[in-house]
């Protein structure tokens, strides 16, 4: 079978969840039996997001080969269980870069470089370069942005000639629209959705299947509507119901034969009824669960709960794993100190210091290991969240009132956090931190080992700083262990307190492994610490 296409594009207004149709749909082909993945096409001219605060673009998300992304991609990868890579996030900055170095190179052989056919043309060839691999029987491509938006129209109009060039049976067209509903009217709109699509066909780009994303049911006279005004055909027309939780939209979508629809389009045979049973079981655990607990997450970016995305997946899984609802309480780290951390984390049944960059908040955030430590409330520290876990041990229980981190305070008698030696010739930000997966070996009778369950595991990693092995027998003889490290850099990877109910930190991110149906392992012991104390207090 050759390889088919899947383009979704957005309309109306940002963030109506073009990445969760995408992953849902992917779900569900890849529930039929075919081998799918998704790629999400950025508009804006960073390289990546890796150079983005998160109130700019949310979470970055790091791939197993330490591509830095969109963090749609952690949809994409826990809705199918299966890694991205750096060919499945690609940004204008990346699209003109190539050109440009080509360019530089003589590669055009003198000719006037333009968007058309230039830059087009590298879009189309990344587009479809997931396909050449034969590895996969559908690509799935999410276009970032809303139609009409000047940055999106290059690739808009790739996909205008890829419409044509591909065989009509190995192309297909989604368009997410919203269909608002005016409360004072009670009345759902179409007309947004119409002059979408107009936009999109305006621009030569014919959507075979419209997808209304609303807070209420469509009625069969409203689809007929939109498929009658959008020129598409009748039952191409289907809603993407506001849902209780984002795992139930494959669900839903199925529902709405999206699936279905997709496969007679492209022509694909042999297929089965999508198999979603574990999917199901992972709904009933989550929907039901037995117990509750608190737990805050004690971070400099959480007022936009999208900074913090994968953490918050995370304790999905990890909740439906014990059966236990896990309200995530934001605290900020700024607000954090020694005076009121009593007041704002004593009822916690659990601490999480969340990974960040920069001095700002990272006093808070001390103040706040320091309370989960001598109160022995769980503590879970993520990155930066671990490394002021230590520099709080090594003030408090070291003695050493100046500990810190070099990258507070560089003139710091003891940097027990400090650049890393490849770093420290490093000027360029972007693309150049310690990225992707590395080997971690873990001390057998840890509480690491109790957690995994193995001596050797692999996780991913986004960091300059590291722990500064030259503390490491101070530290370690006071009562802070060292239980994993990387076998061939010897850098600290895990500390932990044995005298603490559940204190650990980790200098990789956990959270970007979690699946729902397969939690990370230290989310789901941490959740099951929390549940301990809190059943130990009541």
């Amino acid at each position: 079978m050759r390889t088919k296409y899947v383009f979704v594009t957005g309309g109306v207004a940002s963030s109506l969840g073009k990445g969760i149709v995408a992953a849902s749909l992917a779900k569900l082909l890849q529930a039929r039996g075919l081998r799918v993945t998704i790629q999400k096409f950025d508009p804006y001219l960073n390289i990546d997001p890796g150079t983005l605060n998160p109130y700019e673009h949310g979470e970055c998300y790091v791939t197993e080969d330490g591509a830095e992304t969109d963090l749609d991609l952690g949809h994409y990868e826990r809705f199918l269980g299966v890694y991205t890579s750096k060919a499945n996030n690609v940004t204008t900055g990346k699209i003109y870069n190539t050109v440009i170095t080509k360019e530089r190179e003589g590669a055009y052989l003198g000719k006037t470089v333009q968007i058309v056919p230039h830059i087009t043309d590298e879009i189309k060839r990344r587009m479809l370069l997931l396909g050449k691999t034969g590895r996969f029987d559908v690509i799935i491509t999410e276009v970032g942005g809303t139609v009409g938006d000047m940055e999106s129209q290059p690739f808009v109009e790739a996909m205008r000639q890829l419409q044509w060039e591909l065989p009509e049976e190995d192309f297909l067209s989604i368009h997410l629209t919203l269909i608002p509903y005016l409360r004072a009217a009670k009345e759902l709109k179409t007309k947004p959705t119409q002059h979408s699509v107009q936009e999109l066909q305006s621009l030569g780009v014919h959507p075979d299947i419209i997808v209304c994303r609303t807070e209420k049911s469509l009625t069969p006279e409203l689809r007929r509507k939109i498929a009658l005004f959008c020129n598409v055909k009748p039952g191409h027309v289907i809603q993407s119901i506001d849902a209780w939780s984002i795992y139930q939209v494959p669900l839903n979508l199925e529902q709405e034969r999206l699936d279905q629809l997709v496969v007679n389009k492209l022509e694909i045979k042999g297929t089965h009824a999508p198999d979603l049973e574990a999917l199901k079981s992972f709904l009933r655990r989550l929907r039901h669960p037995e117990k509750e607990v608190r737990i805050a997450l004690v971070g400099k970016y959480v007022e936009l709960q999208d900074a913090y995305k994968s953490i918050l997946e995370s304790f999905v899984h990890a909740g439906a794993a014990n059966l236990c609802k896990v309200e995530v309480v934001s605290v900020s780290a700024e607000q954090v100190t020694a005076d009121n951390a009593e007041s704002l984390l004593g009822q916690m049944d659990g601490i999480l210091v969340a990974p960040g960059f920069g001095e700002r908040g990272q006093e808070g955030k001390i103040c706040a290991v320091r309370f989960a430590r001598e109160s022995g409330i769980p503590f879970f520290g993520i990155c930066l969240g671990m490394q002021m876990a230590v520099v709080e041990f090594a003030r408090n229980v070291l003695g050493y009132a100046d500990a810190a981190t070099t990258e507070a305070d560089p003139l710091t008698t003891h940097p027990v956090i400090d650049l890393m030696a490849d770093q420290k010739t490093t000027t360029i930000k972007g693309g150049t931190m310690r990225l992707g997966a590395y080997r971690c070996h873990i001390a057998k009778g840890s509480l690491a080992y109790r957690i995994y369950g193995e001596e050797e595991i692999s996780e991913r990693h986004r960091h300059r700083y590291e722990f500064n092995n030259a503390y490491l027998e101070q530290i370690e003889a006071a009562g802070m262990k060292v239980s994993g490290c990387n076998p061939d850099t010897g850098l600290v990877e895990i500390v932990e307190i044995p005298s603490h109910p559940f204190f650990i930190g980790v200098q990789f991110h956990p959270e970007l492994k979690s699946r729902p149906e397969h939690p990370n392992p230290i989310f789901d012991h941490f959740v099951k610490a929390a549940i301990a104390r809190r059943e130990a207090r009541q």
